[in-house]
């Protein structure tokens, strides 16, 4: 390939005839580049890998039946006994649960962030959903909860008042905040339990989350971190044992108890 060049001193000129024999040549590079672009190149790397073993879970067995099982809508009294009925009792609701607070299998499941009250449709619910998304030949699924016990009345509507206490009209389950509602283990990882977890989390009538053991065990390694670290002195526990501001004449009798911590 010859290219018509005249050097000058000052200036390089390239002819006509130059640029038609370059132009000629660069045609089909300029396709190849074109065609590269546009298809994927796959470039081989080698490297070292390093992947984490499977977790062991040979030391898990599944129970019989790994389902949820079905509970009672209404307590079994006995034939001669009238259903008792019971006052509201707030302080079944309110406060920490001292009991229910960890897991038995030390696995994945539920727990309530306040307190609040399970009704029959809500136990169904949870029930119904758990089964059907989960994996009963690797996945078990237990309750923690008892079936509804506690009765609540109602009138009629339009009844005028008085004429002693009304019927009963359901029965709940009274849960306090820290309660494991429901568990699920097996030979699975959080991830695959988490999505149908959380969806009957966040139906719940009150606050719950979908969480496992390894995740309630640093959230308290890190509330005591955040404890000791803590610099400044006015913690809401301080100032409520001191009566600052004159706060006891306006707190609830619980936020001396608790410290704003279950409202």
């Amino acid at each position: 390939m010859s290219t018509l060049l005249q050097i000058d001193e000052n200036r390089i000129r390239l002819s006509a005839i130059g640029l038609f024999k370059v132009g000629i040549h660069l045609v089909p590079t300029v396709r190849l580049l074109k065609q590269a672009a546009q298809s994927r190149v796959m470039i081989q790397v080698a490297g070292m890998k390093n992947f984490q073993p499977p977790p062991d879970y040979s030391d898990i067995e599944l129970p019989e039946k790994p389902k949820l099982q079905y509970k009672d809508k209404v307590p079994t009294y006995a034939p001669n006994m009238k259903p008792p009925k019971m006052a509201k009792r707030l302080t079944l609701m309110r406060g920490p649960e001292p009991i229910h607070t960890e897991f038995i299998h030390k696995q994945y499941g539920i727990v309530a962030l306040c307190g609040g009250r399970l009704n029959y449709g809500h136990l169904e619910m949870i029930r119904m959903t758990i089964n059907r998304k989960m994996d009963a030949t690797k996945m078990f699924a237990v309750w923690r909860v008892d079936a509804p016990w506690q009765p609540l009345t109602r009138k009629g509507q339009g009844k005028r008042m008085g004429g002693g206490k009304g019927a009963i009209d359901h029965y709940v389950t009274p849960i306090k905040a820290g309660r494991v509602i429901v568990e699920v283990g097996g030979k699975c990882e959080f991830e695959q339990v988490f999505p149908f977890l959380n969806e009957v989390a966040h139906i719940l009538p009150f606050k719950a989350k979908a969480t496992s053991y390894q995740l309630m065990q640093d959230e308290k390694i890190e509330e005591q971190r955040l404890q000791a670290a803590n610099i400044n002195p006015y913690t809401p526990e301080y100032v409520i044992r001191n009566n600052m501001g004159g706060c006891h004449s306006w707190i609830s009798p619980f936020d001396k108890k608790w410290f704003f911590k279950y409202v």
